[in-house]
């Protein structure tokens, strides 16, 4: 079954805006199915290790007096191997037909997804079991975000794309919500079924996406928005393979060297190191402190756990909006990541008085924490790779961004490690360890913001120094016919 699905669409001589829309809708959908599927671990923490709650058992192996540290060991296994199998999976969306790598990666997701489950209705407790489905499924799990951006760099150049990606990356909330709210909703019917529901829209999504996504303009009849002078010369009056399987794609070290790429790298780090450690224990943390000198159940911390992705929506637009207006992706990233340390401290020391202060701090924080990350991992991601000095060739797309959120998922892997063996001292010296990752993500950008100043007061750089963001951080979505 090979283009079924892109035959379907083009018989409808859809236009390329329509193209493009639909494009948007099914990356958006993919990735929140992604996002989705890594909610239950989060939900599910407090009934596998209820030793600080008022539960009477728990599930073994999780359920003795180091179930906290074994949780955090499951959520590294994952994040651990997302991180290098996003390097590796960079390279290969660059090379291999995004459409089949990106469902390949949705179903694979689904299956290990699943499996963990079962371990409840197999009655399995063995720590290596639960170890090694996660491990797997972070592998499968890292295909999704290099192959979503850049599909969504292959159909789009680059007027306003902070704004539309920002818009866009709402999926990351969306789906987080979601996971939530499904895992939440069927958790009464035992903690397995808070992975099968997940499991099963993430292989639902898979199916959509093999059938009906279009990766590269060129598969559908039009050419490409990057200035290939190749594919400008002529448009494709059947379905073109240029667009899946003709163009060269970039090494890591030539994407390396690409100005930008390591600053906003290591900022994604300890950007992910505090969003993921919200991500994975913030359900958790809701269960063990008292809100209006009340404890809530872990059904409703779930629930109540998503107003911190409803945050996140609005942050990542907003911070997509306002780059794009300012033209200053590195000021824009710092600023948030500053402002975002005395929010936490305001949630941890305030967020308990009442469920109003609860919401509305936990909101802010996530507009604060989320906005940067969603800025770094979109928009940067796709403004270095599709830079100046690629000439144009968007097969440096997968694997720029792959370092980029590659790296960060290093951050991501250890923030909830941590977590596991912090908490266990307090919850205040989980959120000193958040607020120092937020400043360290903020100053690792001095430079870029400096060059960003300096390019906004009018004052010439030293002999040199170069702007990295010169290109990357110019008005974008504008085709670059």
């Amino acid at each position: 079954m090979s283009k079924n699905g892109f035959l379907l669409i083009r018989g409808k001589e859809w236009s390329l805006n329509t193209h493009r829309y639909t494009v948007l809708l099914i990356t958006f959908v993919a990735y929140a199915c992604y996002h989705a599927s890594r909610k239950p671990t989060g939900i599910v923490k407090s009934v596998l290790c209820p030793e600080h709650q008022r539960a009477r058992q728990g599930w073994r192996p999780f359920n003795g007096h180091d179930g906290t540290s074994k949780l955090g060991e499951i959520d590294v296994a994952f994040l651990a191997c997302y991180s290098v199998g996003m390097y590796v999976a960079g390279h290969l969306g660059d090379t291999l037909d995004l459409r089949l790598f990106l469902a390949t990666g949705m179903v694979g997701s689904g299956i290990f997804v699943g499996l963990f489950g079962m371990g409840y209705f197999w009655n399995v407790h063995e720590f290596w079991f639960y170890l090694s489905m996660q491990m797997i499924a972070g592998m499968f799990q890292a295909t999704g975000w290099p192959s979503v951006v850049a599909v969504i760099g292959n159909w789009f150049g680059k007027r306003k794309r902070g704004l539309i990606m920002g818009v866009w990356n709402a999926h990351t909330s969306v789906g987080n919500i979601s996971g939530s709210l499904l895992a939440a909703s069927v958790l009464d019917y035992g903690w397995g079924w808070s992975f099968l529901v997940p499991a099963a829209f993430i292989i639902f999504g898979g199916i959509i996406v093999y059938l009906f996504l279009a990766a590269y303009p060129e598969d559908v009849g039009f050419s490409s928005i990057h200035g290939d002078e190749e594919a400008q010369r002529r448009r494709s009056v059947g379905l073109s393979r240029e667009g899946s399987v003709s163009k060269k794609s970039i090494g890591l070290l030539d994407a390396c060297l690409i100005p930008g790429v390591i600053p906003f790298a290591l900022c994604l780090f300890f950007a992910k190191l505090v969003a993921y450690t919200f991500l994975y224990w913030l359900p958790f943390y809701l269960t063990q402190t008292e809100i209006g000198g009340k404890y809530i159940s872990v059904k409703s911390a779930g629930n109540l756990s998503t107003m911190f992705d409803v945050g996140g929506i609005v942050g990542g637009i907003l911070a997509g909006y306002i780059s794009d207006k300012l033209n200053a992706r590195a000021i824009i990233a710092a600023s948030f990541m500053y402002a975002a340390i005395p929010a936490m401290l305001l949630y941890r020391h305030y967020g308990s008085v009442s469920m109003n202060a609860n919401i509305g701090l936990m909101i802010v924080t996530g507009l604060l924490v989320n906005g940067p990350y969603a800025l770094i991992t979109t928009a940067v991601s796709a403004d270095l790779g599709t830079h100046s000095s690629l000439k144009g060739d968007s097969r440096a797309l997968a694997t720029v961004t792959a370092i980029i959120d590659g790296t960060g998922s290093v951050g991501a892997a250890l923030g909830p490690l941590l977590t596991g063996f912090i908490s266990t001292k307090g919850w205040d010296q989980v959120f000193t360890m958040l607020i120092i990752g937020a400043f360290i993500a903020g100053l690792l950008l001095s430079r870029l913001i400096m060059a960003e100043i300096a390019e906004k007061t009018g004052k010439t750089l030293s002999s040199g120094q170069q702007n990295p963001q010169a290109t990357a951080s110019q008005p974008l979505l504008e085709e670059e016919r």
